[in-house]
């Protein structure tokens, strides 16, 4: 497939949305937590390219192959946390919010996992996720290339 857009031609779209990265990475949930939902919602959306690149970025942390083989069927895998399995509950129903919204019962899941902060800043992560997998479906970003950058991914990882 060709590339559509060119990212040059409008690079405050691409600023804007570092910005908000740069504000999740800073936020206090766990990075290894953080891709895991982003892998999740881009399995979901079909985004090759986020699926690969969060996929190296899990593994350059020390992501175990196991949990990421296994993250589309979370549910039936036993390698997840009790706040794992919460927090990609929440993806789900906010990735899919056009299957009738985020419904109470995950709201009711999430809620002992995570501080009212914490679960802002999980929703603003699923947002921005679904943000980036519309942006880079519609412009045909090419998988396969992305490679982690040394050191980028020594943030925080765990909480």
């Amino acid at each position: 497939m060709q590339p559509r857009i060119n990212a040059n031609v409008a690079p405050g779209v691409y600023h804007a949305m570092l910005g908000l990265e740069n504000y999740i990475n800073q936020s206090g949930l766990e990075v290894p937590l953080l891709h895991l939902i982003r892998m999740r919602a881009s399995q979901i959306n079909g985004c090759a390219y986020c699926i690969d690149m969060h996929w190296k970025d899990a593994r350059t942390l020390g992501e175990t192959e196991q949990r990421l083989y296994g993250l589309d069927a979370w549910r039936e895998s036993p390698y997840y946390t009790d706040r794992e399995r919460a927090a990609l509950a929440w993806t789900e129903a906010v990735t899919l919010i056009a299957d009738g919204h985020v419904p109470d019962e995950v709201y009711e899941e999430v809620r002992p996992h995570f501080t009212e902060k914490e679960l802002a800043d999980l929703t603003l992560a699923v947002v921005s996720i679904n943000g980036w997998n519309r942006l880079a479906i519609a412009s045909r970003t090419e998988p396969g290339k992305y490679q982690p950058a040394p050191g980028v991914h020594e943030l925080k990882k765990t909480a």
